[in-house]
């Protein structure tokens, strides 16, 4: 049997063969923190290589998501469908090893890092879902929710803010099943770091509630060992194990020196890294004996079918319990009935239109879907009485009790969001996280991110305009409605009533494979009159709201609290003659993703006099107005004032519409 030394050898070994096969990667990660991997990965990690989705499987975050080919050689090593060709294609074009861990194309990859300090804190929010579904799942002597979070880190992680943010929540909500390894190396890409992190971490981390096991020597298994069995034993808080090690270790010239943090040793230096390592193989080269010491097919296979007895005798005693469970977390399908239901909701909304601003109409709709979904968790970043997030049904999650539908995030809206990836990667609930619109700047990569790994999410955005009024341009976004829209996967929906916004939450709930940011008022709306048969197009993200026999002279196209105000302008050009069409507009992500039909029957090509109507900055809405066309919206930021008398001073008023039209028409 080799010993750990050799088996932690083959990572280092198969590390620096494929960074210096790419010709760019970062071997100094995957060496340095090569002992620590092999002891979790041997003795402690359960999962199961041949189902990398069993469901109660351990969950292992590589933070410093650079260092990717320190997972890929765990993945192959320990028996995944990651075959040594795929690490000989090291960041190539369409290999399953890209340049940083990415969900989706790796078996066994449980979520895309890269950008620094979001693994740790999408880990915050697996440990979370992992906590609250033992919490509503678990029965005395049925523990079928039970598995850890482990989460590796560097420095750049612990610098990071958004690793702050969430680190001092998980220590709120006592999670005691997260378990971190901080890479203390002391360097990044510019050197040695006394120059600019000097922190007492522990101390920190100590602050923030966890329990800290520091000085742990990262290249001795035994310390290690004893380090993670002491993490487990701690089940009322998470664990931060501080391990000291030496990056690129083995490389006998580079060790320690940001020279191999980010690229290639270099032919010479890998050769005498061999012979440091008395590794003799060469490149790609694991001895068979090494292969079985990693090979954990057989231990993952009798984990999990431990598991599945042990979810038939609580399927037994449970059956109920044991079928939701496997409809949310399993499966992860929707109640049968959700559909029907919401689709009668929004008939009522339809039915019953009343003025109100889209916040106070989101709410609504959230009360009415929590009803139906009790895989649904919400919150909001200090902000849960304007985002209106909360309804009589809400249940705080705590430290003490993790059987609620609610988190209070507190002003974090960056840890949020990542929160929200973890939680959806992990699986068994529905997120919503609620912060103001222009806030959602501050989340924007967590956002990106969510859209990157196809996860759904929903994002609420609330106070979404000049219409918020008097706390000023600080407050008032101009081009975040932009930047969400051009992000790829991300739906986008910005409702002007009632009946559009519960056909835009349905819509986020259905979709399963992005996410969603739903953009609401806070100023009151005035109702919009529609037909019976024009509901049904609501989900295709743009439709025909008001329209004129034959061709229209001109198409009026707005969004959300401006789309009232644009039918005012065009009942008062008819009434001088003019065809108008009135398009509402509330997803353009939805209306791109329609077929040309009927994108050409909402938007005629032969029209080319078209006013697009928004409160969000211009630029946007050529794609639809074309170059003949016209845009009432913003160019400049906005100002302080009552929102009716910004939103008539920047020109969204009935008068300044028409003219617009007729200025188009002359």
């Amino acid at each position: 049997m080799p010993s750990r030394y050799e088996l932690a050898n083959a990572i280092r070994v198969l590390s620096m063969d494929a960074v210096q096969k790419a010709q760019s990667g970062h071997p100094g990660a995957p060496m340095g923190m090569a002992d620590i991997a092999e002891v979790l990965w041997n003795d402690f990690l359960q999962h199961n290589p041949a189902n990398p989705n069993w469901n109660d499987r351990d969950r292992f975050v590589l933070s410093n998501g650079h260092g990717s080919m320190l997972v890929y050689s765990l993945l192959h090593l320990s028996g995944y469908d990651l075959p040594l060709e795929e690490l000989k294609n090291f960041r190539q074009l369409h290999s399953k090893t890209p340049g940083h861990p990415e969900l989706g194309y790796t078996p066994g990859v449980e979520i895309t890092t890269g950008p620094l300090g979001q693994g740790i804190s999408t880990a915050v929010g697996m440990a979370l879902a992992e906590r609250m579904l033992g919490a509503q799942f678990n029965r005395d002597g049925h523990d079928i929710v039970d598995h850890y979070t482990y989460c590796f880190m560097g420095d750049g992680c612990m610098m990071e803010g958004v690793s702050h943010e969430t680190c001092s929540l998980a220590g709120t909500l006592g999670l005691g099943k997260l378990v971190a390894f901080w890479d203390d190396n002391g360097i990044s890409i510019d050197g040695h770091v006394e120059g600019w992190f000097t922190d007492d971490t522990p101390k920190r981390f100590e602050s923030y509630g966890w329990h800290v096991i520091s000085h742990v020597d990262g290249h001795d298994p035994e310390a290690i060992k004893l380090a993670i069995e002491a993490a487990q034993a701690e089940d009322q808080k998470p664990t931060l194990i501080c391990c000291k090690t030496t990056i690129g270790f083995g490389s006998p010239n580079k060790s320690g020196s940001h020279d191999c943090h980010g690229a290639p040793l270099g032919d010479d230096e890998v050769a005498a890294t061999r012979k440091f390592l008395n590794w003799e193989p060469g490149p790609f080269e694991i001895p068979a004996d090494v292969y079985a010491g990693w090979d954990a097919k057989e231990k993952g296979a009798s984990a999990e079918k431990s598991w599945n007895e042990k979810f038939e005798a609580y399927k037994a005693a449970y059956p109920e319990d044991a079928a939701e469970y496997e409809r949310r977390v399993i499966k992860g399908e929707l109640p049968a009935d959700f559909a029907a239901k919401a689709d009668a909701f929004i008939q009522e909304c339809h039915k019953n239109p009343q003025k109100l601003a889209s916040r106070k109409a989101s709410q609504n709709t959230i009360a009415a879907y929590n009803k139906l979904l009790p895989e649904m968790v919400g919150g909001s970043a200090d902000l849960a009485g304007s985002n209106l997030t909360m309804w009589e049904g809400s249940k705080p999650v705590s430290g003490v009790n993790a059987d609620g539908n609610y988190i209070y995030y507190g002003v974090r809206e960056f840890g949020m969001s990542t929160i929200m990836n973890g939680m959806s990667a992990h699986g068994g609930f529905i997120n919503y996280g609620a912060t103001f619109l222009m806030f959602q700047q501050y989340a924007a990569n967590a956002v990106r991110m969510s859209a990157l790994m196809k996860l759904r999410n929903v994002f609420v955005y609330t106070h979404d305009s000049i219409g918020q009024g008097e706390d000023g341009p600080t407050h008032q976004p101009i081009e975040v409605l932009g930047t969400l829209r051009m992000t790829p996967n991300l739906n986008t929906w910005r409702p002007c009533d009632a009946t559009e916004t519960a056909v835009a939450w349905k819509s986020a709930i259905e979709e399963t494979d992005r996410p969603s940011a739903l953009v609401f008022s806070r100023q009151g709306i005035d109702t919009v009159e529609r037909a019976d048969d024009q509901v049904a197009n609501i989900a295709k993200g743009g439709y025909i709201l008001k329209d004129c026999a034959g061709t229209p002279d001109v198409i009026l196209i707005a969004t959300g609290s401006e789309v009232p105000v644009t039918v005012e302008a065009a009942d008062k050009l008819s009434a001088s003659g003019k065809k108008v069409r009135v398009v509402s507009m509330p997803s353009t992500s939805l209306f791109d993703q329609q077929d040309a039909e009927y994108r050409q029957s909402v938007l005629p090509l032969e029209v080319s006099a078209r006013v697009a109507v928004e409160t969000a900055h211009v630029d946007f809405w050529w794609k639809y107005v074309g170059i003949d066309g016209r845009v009432v919206g913003m160019n400049s930021f906005g100002e302080s004032a009552k929102g009716p008398d910004l939103l008539e001073y920047f020109g969204f008023t009935v008068d300044n519409i028409v003219a617009t039209a007729e200025e188009l028409l002359d």
